[in-house]
């Protein structure tokens, strides 16, 4: 169960990058104890946060950000720029161009953030075979992806068009080693009274620079549930998937055929191998012996039956069978040997935790038992200042984690160091925008970041070389 190495070392520029920094975190034991406790106090990182004069982002010096594709912008395909912008990554396009492939977590009802405009005035405009769900006509389900076509030498978007249409609440997904994005829907059972087909699945987008739409094939195989984001190892095209709810399991795909998610596969979910119905959220009021931080645990994997029932009970089933809990499974990131996971709620204070699962050698196959895979708990920092419920997370060039916040308050992107340290690299300037879908470009120049509510990209640039600590 091999993908082609060749295949793999085509997208490494967006898959491989930062690997090995980041691995000198998830191997160090300390390391989990330290990003638990410390602070940067700004000795880590890039330096303090600047007031930013345009009122947008703050940011450390020397950098700068583009703001564009701005919900309710008019595309290249003549629709308008969905709103709501979620999970995204980043592909290597024609002549140096960047393809993002963008989701957008929209429910049909809002159509005052409609590609077809809050009257449906260009909805004839699409091809009715490429939408996965069109309402009956009377209301067409508004989630799917955007693609954006990006040029990092000139900091300039060139392009962007609808690329998945008539799915709802494409909140995250990830990156594949084959080069596709694998969007979810967070969706528990059938959302709307409109709806023609049912949700609650993934789809996978091919990045193109051609506007267009792909086919809406749902990847049934790989479960019907809150999906939020998705993981996939190289090696074995095991993909690991976090569900988004407080009571959420962390799931296995194992596919008949590497690379072909549609082909089939099994679904399981994740239970200690020592410890049925563990709850590893930490909650002062979950009851039973706390998850230790920074102590690997052998895992062991259940399968699940009935994978596509409209109950949305397939958590409960599966905690029922052993399956250990997650508050609120968000992003998820391969990290070169292994997945990281953010659970956003998750810890004493409920400000998050991040876990890492490294896979058995012989991950989905009869001798895995000889030598499990292992879930460990490397940060809960149970402070605030260090981290506010974190969501979608990839990996920097230098092997620090970038992670989105998505609280209340004022969100930032944290960065966690590869010696275990915790610092703000970016800040929003209004409370309550969410942001989501970190990524880097292949080249490792550009970090794009969404910020949800009004809707828009950025793409922050800045001497990258300079991280302390």
């Amino acid at each position: 169960m091999s993908i082609s190495r060749r295949v793999f070392l085509q997208n490494a520029g967006l898959y491989a990058v930062g690997f090995m920094g980041l691995k000198a975190l998830l191997d160090n034991p300390l390391g989990a104890a330290l990003a638990a406790s410390s602070s940067n106090g700004g000795a880590a990182g890039f330096g303090p946060i600047r007031i930013d004069p345009r009122g947008v982002l703050n940011l450390p010096e020397g950098f700068r950000y583009t703001v564009f594709s701005r919900t309710g912008e008019e595309m290249d395909d003549g629709l308008l720029v969905p709103g709501a912008h979620d999970g995204m990554a980043a592909f290597p396009g024609p002549d140096g161009r960047v393809l993002l492939v963008r989701n957008h977590e929209l429910e049909s009802a809002w159509t005052d953030r409609s590609p077809y405009g809050a009257d449906r005035a260009r909805f004839d405009r699409v091809d009715a075979a490429k939408i996965y769900d069109r309402g009956h006509g009377r209301l067409p389900c508004i989630g799917g992806t955007t693609t954006l076509v990006f040029d990092p030498r000139a900091q300039r978007l060139e392009k962007h068009f609808l690329s998945l249409a008539g799915t709802q609440r494409n909140c995250a997904g990830g990156a594949t080693p084959w080069g596709t994005w694998v969007t979810c829907e967070e969706v528990n059972a059938d959302p709307e009274p409109d709806a023609e087909q049912p949700h609650g699945y993934n789809f996978e987008v091919t990045p193109s620079a051609t506007p267009g739409l792909v086919e809406p094939v749902p990847l049934k195989a790989m479960g019907r549930f809150r999906h939020e984001a998705i993981a996939v190892d190289p090696r074995s095209g095991v993909v690991y998937q976090t569900e988004d709810l407080g009571d959420g399991l962390l799931y296995r795909f194992i596919p008949d055929t590497p690379g072909k998610l549609a082909a089939g596969g099994r679904l399981q979910a994740l239970a200690l191998r020592d410890r049925a119905g563990a709850d590893t959220r930490n909650w002062p009021d979950a009851g039973g012996p706390r998850f230790p931080v920074g102590q690997p645990q052998p895992a062991r994997w259940i399968d699940l039956e009935d994978i596509d029932n409209p109950a949305g009970d397939l958590r409960h089933r599966g905690r029922a069978a052993g399956a250990a809990v997650f508050a609120r499974g968000e992003g998820a990131w391969w990290t070169g040997e292994a997945a990281c996971f953010a659970m956003t709620n998750g810890g004493r204070n409920t400000f998050g935790q991040i876990f890492r699962y490294r896979p058995s050698p012989h991950e989905g196959t009869a001798r895995e038992d000889d030598e499990p895979g292992t879930i460990e708990l490397f940060a809960e920092p149970n402070d605030r200042e260090l981290l506010r419920n974190a969501d979608n997370l990839t990996v920097a060039p230098w092997g620090d984690l970038i992670l989105c916040e998505d609280c209340k308050d004022i969100c930032r992107l944290i960065g966690v160091t590869t010696a275990g340290g915790f610092y703000v690299l970016a800040e929003n300037t209004q409370i309550g925008r969410e942001l989501a879908g970190a990524c880097f470009s292949p080249d490792g120049s550009t970090l794009f970041v969404n910020v949800q509510n009004p809707g828009y990209t950025l793409a922050i640039t800045g001497p990258w070389d300079r991280r302390r600590g």
